[in-house]
C-alpha cells in the first residue's frame, strides 16, 4: 500500500468516525460532512493519481471513483427506496467508494452491513421486540407476494425498528483498515 493511499484510508477512517458520531447523536449524516469529506479525499485521491502517474493515472483515478462511487452505493440506495436505511448512509457509503474505490469500498460495506446483520437481532432480543420483528419481517415479504384482494393491511411503521447505520459504516472501514494495515506486516 502506498503512502498517499495510507492517507486516504486514514481519512475516510476520521471522516466516517464524525459522520457515525453525528449519526448516533442527532440520527442524520449532514450533507455538509458528506459532502465536505468526499471533496477533500477525492480531490487528495485525483491529485496523488496525477502526481504518480500524470494524466493517465489522473484518468484512471477518476474512472475508479465513479466506478466506487456507483458500485458502493447501490445496494444502499435500493434500500433507501424501499425505506430501509436514510439518504446520508447512502452518501456516506457512495463516498467511501468514491474516495477508496471499489475494492476497499465494497469491502467496508460488506463489513459494515455484516456487522448490522450481528447486530440487530442481539438488540432486538435486548429490547424483548425479536419475535415481533420476525413477524413484521415476514409480512414485509409475503404481502407483496400476495393477490391484491387477499392483503392484510400495510406493516404499520410502528412496527419497525430503527437502527443508526453510520456507526456500522465507520466499524466497516475502520476493519477495511486494518485488513490492508496487517497485510503490510
Amino acid at each position: 500500500m502506498s503512502q498517499p493511499a495510507l492517507y486516504l484510508l486514514c481519512f475516510v477512517v476520521l471522516l466516517t468516525a464524525v459522520a457515525a458520531f453525528q449519526d448516533l447523536r442527532t440520527g442524520l449524516i449532514s450533507n455538509r460532512i458528506v459532502l465536505f469529506g468526499a471533496t477533500i479525499g477525492l480531490t487528495l485521491s485525483w491529485a496523488s493519481a496525477a502526481y504518480g502517474g500524470g494524466c493517465t493515472g489522473l484518468l484512471g483515478a477518476l474512472g475508479l471513483s465513479l466506478l466506487g462511487a456507483a458500485l458502493v452505493g447501490a445496494v444502499p440506495l435500493l434500500l433507501y427506496r424501499a425505506g430501509g436505511i436514510g439518504g446520508g448512509d447512502v452518501k456516506l457509503l457512495a463516498a467511501v467508494g468514491g474516495v477508496l474505490g471499489p475494492y476497499v469500498g465494497l469491502e467496508a460495506e460488506l463489513y459494515a452491513f455484516s456487522l448490522t446483520v450481528l447486530y440487530a437481532p442481539a438488540r432486538l432480543l435486548w429490547e424483548g421486540k425479536l419475535l415481533a420483528s420476525m413477524r413484521t419481517i415476514g409480512l414485509m415479504i409475503i404481502v407483496p407476494l400476495t393477490p391484491r384482494r387477499a392483503r392484510k393491511p400495510e406493516v404499520q411503521p410502528v412496527e419497525l425498528t430503527s437502527f443508526r447505520f453510520g456507526p456500522a459504516i465507520f466499524l466497516g472501514v475502520l476493519l477495511a483498515a486494518a485488513v490492508r494495515l496487517s497485510s503490510l506486516t
